[in-house]
Parts: structure tokens; sequence; C-alpha cells
């Protein structure tokens, strides 16, 4: 067993460990592993041992690993800032955005995703820790960017994603995700129908989980650091 297939294992099981501890269905909780900056053939490697949900943040990098990996059934994630003049490759070849903060992107994606093609799922990021260095919209922000980016067509808005300040403080790290938690569940209030929280990276993925993670993005702790 390889070091990759090793650390996609280890991780499957921290999330089952952490998803039982607090009483919830593993299969609730999807593992996306974050590729950027590693070749196709790791992307294959971890594919060949079962991994199905690849994370990618620089977009010319990703459509070439994604015309690379064409004959691979994966499902490709764009993590990431997006420029207005990359939102036509984006909407053309992935199956999810995860980090909208600005209604402008949203309508060009919109625009741009070809009819043939299932609607765009979104997760709308979020800036919960208030952090300038930060994408991401604010808690006030939330809901009238929500309800806009519901109403495009070629989109499904599917819940939000958060990158909060790094701590290794658990109670901190819980009480930052069930913040979002909570945000989200205010939106599901005013009627839109949301079923994804995109949040929980390598060091924080077990409070993320018990705060109702959905999809938890590791990319050191399955890939190692990047070099």
């Amino acid at each position: 067993m390889t070091e990759i297939t090793q650390a996609i294992d280890n991780t499957k099981k921290r999330i089952v460990d952490s998803a039982r501890a607090c009483g919830r269905n593993p299969a609730d909780i999807t593992l996306i592993a974050i590729s950027k900056t590693r070749p196709a053939s790791d992307i294959r490697h971890a594919f060949e041992h079962g991994q199905r949900f690849f994370g990618e943040s620089y977009c010319q990098e990703a459509i070439d690993k994604i015309e690379a990996l064409k004959d691979c059934a994966i499902e490709w994630h764009f993590i990431g800032p997006m420029q207005s003049n990359k939102t036509r490759l984006i909407a053309h070849h992935f199956d999810w955005v995860h980090s909208i903060d600005r209604l402008k992107i949203a309508r060009r994606l919109s625009e741009q995703r070809p009819p043939q093609l299932t609607p765009l799922n979104i997760c709308l990021q979020v800036n919960i820790s208030g952090e300038d260095s930060k994408s991401g919209l604010t808690l006030d922000e939330l809901l009238p960017t929500a309800l806009s980016v519901n109403a495009l067509p070629r989109l499904k808005l599917r819940g939000l994603m958060a990158i909060p300040a790094i701590t290794k403080d658990t109670r901190q790290q819980l009480q930052t995700f069930a913040a979002v938690a909570a945000a989200q569940q205010q939106l599901i209030t005013h009627g839109l129908e949301l079923d994804t929280l995109s949040m929980g990276m390598s060091d924080d993925l077990e409070a993320a989980i018990t705060a109702g993670a959905t999809m938890v993005r590791v990319g050191t702790g399955i890939f190692g650091a990047r070099g």
C-alpha cells in the first residue's frame, strides 16, 4: 500500500470515528481530496483506490488534469477564488463550485453553464471568522445573496462553505463550525432547500463533523505537504 492510499484509508477512518462519536451516519459525509498542485498520476492512483471526489483551486492546472483523467468517473469540485475570465472554463468542466462570494460570479456561471449539463452545484463561501485576508460573504450579506443565487437558472444552491481561522483549540473550532451550521439553518427557515455544509480540513475535520459537516476537504492529510 502506498503513502497516498494509506492516507486515504486513515482519513476515512477519522471520518467514520468522528461521525459515530457524535451519532451521525458516516455515509452522510463526503471526502473531497484536495489535489491542487498534485500531478494527474497521483489523482489516478487515489481514484484507483476508490476516491471519487477531488477538489482543485487553479483553473488551468485543473482543466489539464480533467482532460488527462477523462476516462475516470471523477466528480470535480472547484474550491478557491475565481477570476471573472475563468468562469466559462469552470462552468464547462466542474460539477461543484464551493467558493461563491459574489453574485456577479454566480451570474456568470449560470449564463455560461452548458444547457446539456446538469445544473452546477453551488456553495456560498462565508467568512465566518471575519478575516480580512479571507474571501467570503459576511453573515449580513448571506441571506440576500443566497436568495439571488437560488433564483439563477443552470445553478443549484446546495449550502455553505467556510475556511475558519486556524486554531488548535478544539472548542473554538467547534464553536466556529457550529456558527456556520446555524447560518445555514437560518437560510433554510427562509425557504431555501440546502443540504450541504462544506467545512473541515486535515487539522479540524473532527470538529467540523461534530458540527454537521457533510463534506470535508482534505489535501495535506492525503497527498502530504505541498512542495
